[in-house]
């Protein structure tokens, strides 16, 4: 059962709130500063801006955040759908549209199909001009990890 969030919210509100903190607890985002919003059932929404000290060599940001930003989206949009197991990407296709350099980027995921034991989602990212700058597709298995056992979901 999805844990009672702090507005005293249970059921997929609660559920949506406790992925929400479990993302912010994951350590990887002290790199990688970014906020997390369950938009509803299948979908979610990361915000972060794009700094110099995550650049390439070149000047705009590395591939490395397009990644992390559109495999989160698409695996957090999923989870939604997944309220007893952590979930796991075992594959995403990337492509990159567009070099960013600066600014709020927002990566929007959407689950797209499966429920039981393999789910699909997708996610875009769009930069402060409202282009589209990226978008990848991910395949995400259930794990043998209880949500309610992650710290970050039960607090």
């Amino acid at each position: 059962m999805p844990p009672e969030n702090t507005a005293g919210e249970t059921g997929a509100q609660g559920h949506y709130r406790a992925l929400e903190r479990l993302y912010a607890s994951a350590p990887v985002n002290e790199k990688f500063r970014s906020k997390l919003e369950i938009v509803g059932e299948g979908l979610s929404r990361l915000t972060f801006a794009i700094t110099p000290d995550i650049y390439h060599a070149a000047g705009a940001a590395h591939g490395t955040i397009y990644f992390k930003m559109l495999d989160d989206a698409a695996f957090y949009a999923a989870n939604t759908l997944a309220t007893d197991t952590f979930l796991l990407t075992t594959s995403f296709n990337l492509h990159f549209t567009k070099p960013v350099k600066e600014g709020e980027v927002v990566a929007e995921g959407k689950w797209v199909s499966g429920r039981r034991r393999v789910m699909v989602a997708e996610a875009r990212l769009v930069d402060s001009e409202g282009d589209e700058i990226g978008r990848g597709t991910g395949t995400f298995m259930r794990s043998r990890i209880p949500l309610s056992s992650l710290p970050g979901y039960a607090s």
